[in-house]
Order: C-alpha cells, then sequence, then structure tokens
C-alpha cells in the first residue's frame, strides 16, 4: 500500500483522476460482507486503475499499456529481493491489492511456484479486473490469514513477500512478534523476507526492532524514494553473502524500459547495503 498527503479531494500529480468507476470520487467504502471485509474500489483513468481502499491510500496501481509493470516507487524496491535470490525455487506473498508484485513475478520468473494468500474475499474477486493469471500449476491465489498461513506452512519458502494492509493500515497480525518469529520459520536456510511497512506510522521503529529479533539483526532497511514507505529485507542466516546482482543480470531477462525503472530502487538497496556493512561486501558482488 502506497499512502498519499493532500488536501480535500485533491489527488497528486502523479495519480491523475477520471472518472471513478465505483463509488464516486468522494464516497467511501461503506460496506462490508459477513465477515467485516471492507470492499475496495477501483479508480480508473485513461493512463491506468488503482485499488483503494479509502481515496487517499492507493493499495496497488496499473498502467494500462503495460499491465505487468511495476508502477509504484515501493513495489519497485520489494523486487529487489531478486538482488539476494535471483532465482526462488518457490515464493509466497501475503498480500494480494491489485496484484502488481504477482503479476511480475509470474511473468519474469517463469520458473518460481509462486503462492499469493489474501485475506478479503472482495479483493481476489477483482483478480480479472487487473489481468491477474489463473491459477495454474506454478501460480494459486488463495483466500487466507496470512499469519496462520506461515504459522503453519506447507513447505519452507526462498523468499517471502509481506505487503498486507485493510481499510485501516497494517493488521496487527501481520506485524506481531509471533508473526515474524513465524516469518523466520516458514523459509529455507538462507531464505529472504521483505516486508512493506508504512514509516509514518506510529508503530514502524517498533516492527523493525520486532524484526531484527526474529531475524537475529540480518536485516537491511530501505526508505522507498517518496519515503512514506519503508522496505525492510531480513535473511535466515547471513544476509551480505545473499547480495549478488551479477547472478541476476545473468539468470533473469528484463527488458530494457523494466530495467531502467528498477535500476533506481536497486541502486538504492545496493548503496543501503554498502552502507550498513561499511565495505565488508563480498569482492565478486558487481554492481547493480
Amino acid at each position: 500500500m502506497h499512502r498519499f498527503s493532500f488536501h480535500a479531494h485533491q489527488m497528486p500529480a502523479s495519480a491523475p483522476l477520471g472518472n471513478p468507476r465505483r463509488p464516486p470520487l468522494i464516497a467511501m467504502p461503506d460496506s462490508t460482507d459477513s465477515h467485516e471485509h471492507v470492499k475496495p474500489f477501483v479508480y480508473e483513468t485513461p493512463e491506468g486503475k488503482a485499488l483503494h481502499f479509502t481515496i487517499s491510500e492507493i493499495q496497488s496501481r496499473m498502467q494500462t499499456q503495460r499491465p505487468d509493470a511495476l508502477d509504484l516507487d515501493y513495489t519497485r524496491t520489494m523486487m529487489a529481493v531478486l538482488l539476494f535470490n535471483s532465482a526462488p525455487e518457490n515464493l509466497a506473498m501475503i498480500g494480494l491489492g491489485g496484484g502488481s508484485l504477482a503479476k511480475f513475478c509470474h511473468r519474469h520468473l517463469p520458473n518460481t511456484r509462486i503462492k499469493v494468500v489474501e485475506i478479503n474475499p472482495h479483493v481476489i474477486a477483482l483478480r480479472d479486473e487487473f489481468g491477474i493469471p489463473p491459477d495454474d500449476d506454478r501460480f494459486k491465489v488463495r483466500r487466507g490469514d496470512g499469519a496462520a498461513y506461515v504459522r503453519a506452512a506447507p513447505y519452507r519458502v526462498d523468499v517471502l513477500m509481506v505487503d498486507g494492509f485493510d481499510n485501516e493500515g497494517q493488521p496487527p497480525d501481520l506485524c506481531s512478534q509471533r508473526f515474524y518469529d513465524d516469518c523466520h520459520d516458514a523459509l529455507q536456510p538462507d531464505g529472504i523476507l521483505v516486508v512493506n511497512l508504512h514509516a509514518w506510522n506510529e508503530g514502524y521503529e517498533v516492527c523493525i526492532d520486532r524484526i531484527n529479533r526474529s531475524f537475529r539483526n540480518e536485516v537491511l532497511v530501505v526508505d522507498a524514494r517518496n519515503c512514506s514507505n519503508g522496505i525492510v529485507f531480513a535473511c535466515k542466516g547471513a544476509l551480505l553473502p545473499r547480495f549478488n546482482p551479477s547472478a541476476l543480470r545473468k539468470r533473469v531477462q528484463f527488458d530494457q524500459q523494466t530495467w531502467d525503472e528498477l535500476k533506481p530502487a536497486f541502486s538504492k538497496v545496493e548503496s543501503a547495503l554498502m552502507k550498513q556493512f561499511k565495505g565488508l561486501a563480498p569482492e565478486d558482488q558487481g554492481h547493480c
């Protein structure tokens, strides 16, 4: 999720408004199902469409001409997880939203088995609206509680991506000490967790402390370009030796436009890592 600050009902220039699909612009989601899951709404412009719970917060945004591209900066930063593991065998996601991360991974990681867990049935119901691929042997979207999933994970994964928000922000069950402990246990040895946090949330530092505790301080925190999101990378093992941008360039064939979009975020992660470890990086690490 990405949060904007603005006055009244004026959206920032980076998110131009058109005619809203449902409900009207000034209306907020006003209904819940029997399980108290708020219905999101879709806001569509000539350039694309966005998923919202409230008009001030974008859950996901998709370009009409490039539906599999990552349109929000924080999602590009999260995908820098590929710098630590460019070819995961199993990848799990907590939170579907408009499917930006899921679609990107489905397209660019053809040999990876992907499972997405989303608790809100109204979000899953919009998967066709955002061009999320149908389930098949290697890609599955399942309705479920993300905290319960990692607590009883059916198999360990190489990469775990957590981007789970509802209309009130990040659910407490997805940022507790127990949850991060369970995330650690759900990973393969040397597995990588990447978490999207709201940097403006009063519990931001608490969440980072909890992740550090669960992962024995093998943690890197990177602010997304807009600085409203903090992206946390954590390794079940030593984080620094996992950093290998050279392997990413060899294994993943991005088109030039995708590389150009990802490079600023990837370079920011590299810079943060080098600063944190103060020149202790492996000699053969390469550069983004």
